[in-house]
């Protein structure tokens, strides 16, 4: 495969940037939106490239953990790391709930200024997968906005009650 897919999504949030960057890298208010509808724990969060972001969500009586590794902090204006299901012990593993997801995606977030507002691009991309990784996530990509738009509109609300 020569091109890979890539998941993009585009949003305009209705606060400042600097506001925005918090709601993406202040663990309180991180934890409040990244999963919603379930139970967010931020074990680590060490905002730096080369630090980590050890996350665990649970629902229905079991966890799933992640690692985020930063690649890129540029604050108010980029974050880039590389997202990889993990065991508890968080090791590098095939995604348990979809053993064919690509194990690790370089996710890309960027802010902007909108006159006031701000607009924010979130892209991932497969890294290292193999051509079955690339196809199950190329066909889960229209899935995506369901869970990345709730999550979002959690950040409406909270943007909301930080700008009051």
């Amino acid at each position: 495969m020569s091109e890979l897919p890539e998941y993009v999504l585009d949003r305009t949030f209705d606060a400042s940037r600097d506001l925005v960057w918090r709601a993406w890298t202040d663990p309180d208010i991180l934890h409040q939106w990244y999963g919603p509808g379930v139970e967010t724990i931020i074990h680590q969060y060490d905002l730096k490239p080369g630090g980590a972001w050890l996350n665990e969500m649970k629902m229905r009586g079991m966890s799933d953990y992640s690692r985020m590794d930063f690649q890129e902090v540029a604050e108010a204006e980029k974050l880039v790391w590389h997202h990889a299901s993990t065991d508890a012990d968080w090791n590098v593993v095939a995604n348990p709930m979809m053993p064919d997801w690509p194990r690790v995606l370089l996710t890309t977030v960027t802010f902007s200024d909108a006159g006031g507002k701000t607009d924010v691009r979130l892209s991932q991309v497969p890294i290292d997968a193999s051509e079955k990784e690339i196809a199950v996530f190329a066909e889960m990509m229209s899935n995506m906005d369901g869970g990345w738009g709730k999550g979002y509109a959690i950040i409406d609300e909270l943007l909301s009650q930080l700008q009051s």
